[in-house]
């Protein structure tokens, strides 16, 4: 049973393949092998437990814009092939799994003072 469907005038609770066609019930993926959610995932920035722990030891709060503009640099950082980047906003300074999206861990200014950062191949400042 296929139905056509066109943009405006899709009815609630019904959906359309965003790219290819239904194999098993499932949409097809794109020929680059990436599924759909996959692809959102990659875009997302992700907190590990120990950077969530350490955000809330230190009392650092991350508003949507600075988080979006945290993400943005991690997509930089991506496009030039990084792969463990130290990212610094502000007087934050974030360690990001870059392939994953994922801050490691994170500190404020006062925890950075003396403090060696290794183990990263790339370092972006977000202006």
């Amino acid at each position: 049973m296929s139905e056509r469907m066109i943009v405006g005038h899709l009815q609630s609770g019904r959906t359309a393949p965003l790219q290819g066609s239904r194999i098993g019930g499932k949409p097809a993926e794109a020929s680059s092998g990436v599924g759909f959610r996959e692809l959102l995932s990659q875009h997302a920035l992700k907190f590990s437990h120990h950077a969530e722990q350490r955000l809330e030891q230190r009392g650092i709060v991350l508003n949507a814009d600075q988080l979006n503009r945290i993400a943005g640099a991690v997509e930089q950082a991506a496009a030039k092939g990084a792969r463990d980047s130290l990212v610094l906003y502000r007087d934050i300074a974030m360690i990001v799994n870059v392939p994953n999206r994922t801050v490691v861990t994170a500190m404020d200014g006062s925890s950075m003072k003396e403090h060696v950062f290794t183990q990263i191949d790339s370092a972006v400042v977000v202006a």
